[in-house]
């Protein structure tokens, strides 16, 4: 127990010294939780720090990500770090960033975000009971990030689930960045809505080492998720600091006074408990099978193409794992699920969980998550989407019912920011199919693609354009019709508007070539420049609004090549309304009729130009 107290002021003290170091950081928010990490590290925590891919380990989430001088304290201590590197916190050039990155084998996320630790925890849980291994998630929260929904997502889903595998720490210091945070030191305001989830909840005083080696013993026997509700002090050990308003995000104005205050620095190391038993975690067994076909000419919704490929990519790969937020009936992954019901995971009305829950699967290393829900409903969770970036993730989202096209459900339903948000995000796929064979092929492609990788499908039945031999790749685009007058370029729904459109010019003499811009990032450069520079023409059309979508895109690949030609964007510029397809398209302008009127336009003013 001594050596356990000793522990905490040591990691105090080191958190003190690498933020003095850096000139900034949050030592006073690490100070408060250094107890319940000694006690962690030096007790129930199994986790190899030399081999940190081993699925057996333990995984240690600290959803405050601020308190990262407490984590890298925490690295030096168990012999991860040297003391050198501990010092370089925050430079330049350093793996100890500001808040916690993968560029640290043991940091299974990006942290910093407040409220997105837990429920990227409960996907970590989720996955490891699907591998039958004895890995626990320990994650760390701050009092301050308990105001924030997405906790309260993740507590619920994990009570619903039973995730016996998980506990959540919640480090109670009572204050925030700019005073006493909502509830204090209540720590029943915690626990009982934790209770009344479904979990074990335990009140506890924080720097009280004999308290926390208790509540932690108590996890043995649970069957439940536990939240450990530990009343903290911030600061706590140094006078200039501890429990006092105005201190946070900065490094003490005296840390040598501290240092001494707190017994000086040490150097204790802890040998953690490696996890033992069986390293094979469990893989179902799969059928195999082909990919699905279709006859060209059929009319099938790329959203069920979705639906019946990832069935299909799950029959052949034990990996595949599906999520979606309560709307599979809309989306088609509920074929997945009456296929693989113990590869699927039903996340309800929660989209913040649903992307957190698969960063959490691909934490596991041998998971490939699909999640799935309305495209206008991932802009709810666009946070997660950008922290997965940060954190190096790999996870493949799926958004149904895009643009004006879905009719009748109206404009709160028509994701029509989707395309820019998403390509926004960086190291993005994006990727907009036409048909069910692109659609198929490109979900296969989408299951090897690192990063996170978006696919925007289509809520009506549209022709079959491809056979089923028929090859796509990540950065393509296909030549559906060729011509030399003017390039219409589109995808998804505008797609078959384009080739509406082109029917109609040929009639007229104009010849119109057609492509299917399916990859919108990364965008096809060399297809777009040949156009351009061969039909001087070209018209873009997207069901979706003008900034950031398609028509930028083509753009921005013309100037980068310096390719000149006469454009024309159409896309929905007015806030829609409920109304059949057909006459939204119309009242957006990006039907056929809008088509052929801006193809004609533009081709008459490049013959102006020329003569």
């Amino acid at each position: 127990m001594d050596f356990r107290r000793e522990l905490g002021q040591q990691l105090r003290v080191d958190s003190i010294r690498s933020s003095d170091a850096a000139g900034s950081g949050h030592p006073t928010s690490s100070m408060s939780a250094a107890d319940l990490l000694a006690v962690l590290i030096d007790g129930p925590l199994r986790l190899d720090f030399d081999t940190p891919d081993d699925p057996r380990n333990d995984h240690l989430i600290f959803s405050k990500g601020h308190a990262s001088p407490l984590y890298y304290s925490v690295l030096k201590a168990v012999g991860a770090i040297e003391d050198d590197e501990l010092l370089t916190f925050r430079k330049f050039g350093s793996r100890l960033e500001g808040h916690p990155t993968p560029l640290l084998p043991w940091v299974d996320v990006a942290t910093g975000s407040l409220g997105q630790g837990l429920p990227i925890g409960v996907g970590v849980a989720l996955a490891a009971r699907l591998e039958k291994m004895p890995s626990r998630v320990w994650v760390l929260c701050g009092d301050s990030e308990m105001a924030e929904g997405s906790i309260w997502e993740a507590v619920e889903h994990a009570g619903k689930a039973s995730l016996s595998n998980l506990t959540a720490i919640i480090d109670v210091n009572r204050l925030g960045q700019t005073g006493e945070t909502m509830h204090g030191w209540d720590l029943s305001s915690y626990a009982g809505r934790a209770a009344a989830a479904g979990w074990t909840t335990i009140e506890i005083d924080g720097h009280d080492v004999q308290e926390i080696e208790d509540a932690y013993a108590a996890l043995e026997a649970d069957d439940r998720p536990t939240m450990i509700v530990a009343r903290t002090k911030k600061g706590k050990g140094a006078k200039e600091v501890e429990d006092l308003n105005g201190k946070h995000g900065k490094p003490l104005a005296d840390p040598a006074k501290a240092i001494e205050e707190l017994g000086g620095e040490r150097d204790l190391h802890v040998d953690v408990k490696k996890p033992e038993g069986d390293a094979t975690p469990y893989k179902f067994p799969v059928p195999g099978g082909e990919m699905p076909t279709w006859e060209k000419g059929e009319e099938v919704a790329t959203r069920k193409a979705y639906g019946e490929a990832l069935v299909a990519l799950g029959a052949r790969r034990d990996d595949i794992v599906a999520l979606d937020g309560e709307v599979g009936n809309s989306t088609y992954s509920e074929e997945f699920k009456d296929a693989f019901p113990d590869r699927f995971v039903e996340v309800y009305i929660a989209e913040q969980q649903l992307i957190a829950a698969a960063v959490g699967f691909q934490v596991r290393r041998h998971w490939t998550p699909f999640a799935s829900t309305f495209a206008a409903f991932l802009s709810r969770a666009y946070d997660f989407v950008r922290m997965a970036a940060i954190s190096r993730a790999d996870i493949r989202l799926a958004g149904s019912h895009a643009g004006v096209s879905i009719g009748e459900d109206g404009p709160s339903q028509m994701a029509l920011e989707d395309l820019a948000s998403l390509r926004a995000v960086h190291g993005s796929t994006v990727l907009y199919p036409s048909d069910a064979t692109s659609t198929s092929a490109l979900v296969a492609l989408m299951a090897d693609t690192a990063g996170i990788s978006y696919m925007r499908t289509t809520r009506a039945a549209t022709a079959i354009l491809y056979d089923a031999d028929e090859e796509f790749q990540i950065g393509g685009s296909k030549t559906v019709l060729d011509g030399d007058d003017v390039t219409l370029v589109g995808a998804g729904i505008t797609l078959h508007e384009a080739l509406a459109a082109a029917e109609r010019l040929a009639g007229e003499g104009i010849s119109a070539r057609v492509i299917d811009l399916y990859s919108v990032k990364p965008i096809v450069h060399e297809t777009l420049v040949k156009a351009a520079q061969e039909t001087g023409a070209i018209v873009t059309v997207e069901d979706h609004w003008k900034e950031g979508g398609i028509g930028e895109a083509v753009l921005s690949a013309l100037a980068e090549h310096g390719a000149s030609a006469a454009v024309r964007i159409l896309a929905v510029e007015d806030l829609p309304t409920s109304g059949k397809p057909a006459e939204l398209l119309r009242a957006a302008e990006i039907d056929a009729e809008a088509i052929y009127a801006a193809a004609t336009e533009i081709v008459k003013t490049k013959v102006e130009i020329k003569s």
